[in-house]
């Protein structure tokens, strides 16, 4: 038997990702080998995951790949732990379309129970026709029981109880306001740096919440089946080398992309900040991340803007998201209107000023088959001379959009990050 839950929560804002890492690192601190998983496309969540728990978070997207490969994975990387425990997004039933994609459709995919995350800052007794709805709306999911964040006081924590004992939902505990354990944010979301202490913090979340929070009650409602797995045997073709870019500018990764990456050559990582020449390889990942606050540091390694503009204009395979195609790009203009020299090779620039979020999921339709992403950026590209031909770009609700999807020579460059631990996009693109 396995202790495995999914953390969700009515809406966003109720604390779901402070107590999942206080969660992930008590039953750390104890000596499990928990196992972090993060529904959705988020690729900063799972970093905290990883930090708080000391082992790596993996991403569960039941729109970016289909429910087969959702159920092998989560097995996978279940097979050896002690706990695992799921993050949610957004509210519980929120998907890209009705359900599709939502925390309730994964809990249920994968068949474990669902903790609800309840911000109570402003309720008291009322929380139980909430807890009634979120209880019997779906059939096909568990409610097992509820954590009431940001309560004032244990008399304030009593109504909530009531509330739970009426409706037949377990009342689990509550955790008062801490202005001690908040995470830093910036523009794209939760960020880990070096200055924010972030070891005291998650250290600081664990102990507040096994002040208030009944974790062994948890642990014991929530053991079911451990998912059956069995592991294949894959063979790797280690003539492709690989180079990936990973620093403090370029890290939206999903784990299962670089797993995929790993199955048909060898990996070797290096910096766009640090490194002065490139690694001997065949193609290159340019992951998204937060080139725009490193602007400086990359223009001036000139070494290395020049080794991938070579590159690239010989006819290396590049792929770059996001941040990767704007750092491609002849120069990122940041907030103030200010210039930075990039790469050169795409006939553009991208643009911090004037700020506009874009994001959401996308199909991207080829000639051969569709392929899945998801946008999440604020900058914009301005004097475009790249054009996007013979592929189309979708949201969820299949409304046709004008997000670009660059080939030039061997170079594929997109604001969209793509999910391929199900279907490699080397293949897809370059091994023909």
């Amino acid at each position: 038997m396995l202790p495995q839950f999914l953390i969700a929560a009515p809406s966003s804002g109720s604390g779901k990702t402070t107590i999942t890492q206080g969660l992930l690192r008590s039953l750390s601190n104890k000596g499990f080998s928990v196992q972090p998983f993060k529904c959705g496309p988020d690729y900063i969540d799972t970093k905290h995951h990883e930090w708080a728990s000391r082992n790596v978070s993996i991403n569960l997207d039941t729109f970016m790949s289909n429910p087969e490969h959702v159920k092998e994975i989560y097995a996978k990387y279940s097979s050896k732990a002690d706990a695992s425990v799921v993050e949610g997004v957004m509210g519980l039933f929120d998907g890209a379309n009705r359900m599709k994609g939502s925390s309730a459709e994964i809990a249920e995919l994968l068949d474990i129970p669902i903790i609800l995350v309840i911000n109570a800052k402003a309720t008291a007794y009322s929380v139980a026709p909430l807890l009634y709805g979120y209880k019997h709306f779906y059939p096909g999911i568990k409610i097992a029981g509820a954590i009431f964040n940001f309560v004032n006081s244990e008399s304030h924590y009593q109504f909530m109880k009531d509330a739970c004992e009426d409706v037949g939902v377990q009342a689990l505990g509550y955790v008062p306001r801490n202005e001690n354990i908040n995470l830093p944010e910036r523009h794209l979301g939760l960020q880990i740096s070096a200055k924010d202490n972030y070891e005291d913090t998650i250290n600081a979340m664990a102990l507040h919440l096994e002040k208030t929070v009944d974790i062994d009650r948890i642990l014991d409602i929530c053991k079911s089946k451990r998912p059956n797995y069995k592991a294949s045997l894959n063979k790797t073709n280690s003539k492709i080398r690989i180079g990936v870019a990973k620093d403090e500018a370029f890290n939206f990764t999903y784990h299962e992309n670089l797993r995929s990456l790993s199955e048909i050559g060898k990996i070797s990582y290096f910096s766009p900040i640090n490194d002065s020449i490139l690694p001997d390889v065949d193609f290159i990942y340019l992951a998204g991340g937060y080139p725009e606050l490193y602007l400086e540091k990359l223009s001036q390694n000139i070494s290395m803007r020049r080794a991938i503009q070579d590159f690239a204009k010989s006819g290396g395979k590049i792929l770059a998201e996001c941040g990767g195609m704007m750092y491609l790009s002849k120069n990122i203009i940041d907030k103030d209107g200010n210039l930075f020299p990039m790469v050169g090779f795409l006939d553009q620039n991208a643009s911090m000023e004037n700020m506009t979020l874009k994001l959401g999921y996308r199909k991207i339709k080829l000639k051969e088959e569709t392929l899945f992403g998801h946008e999440f950026h604020y900058s914009h590209l301005v004097d475009s001379k790249e054009e996007t031909k013979d592929i189309e770009v979708y949201s969820a609700r299949d409304k046709r959009l004008d997000t670009q999807l660059i080939r030039k020579n061997n170079v594929l460059a997109s604001y969209i990050h793509f999910y391929w631990g199900e279907k490699n996009i080397y293949t897809t693109f370059w091994d023909k």
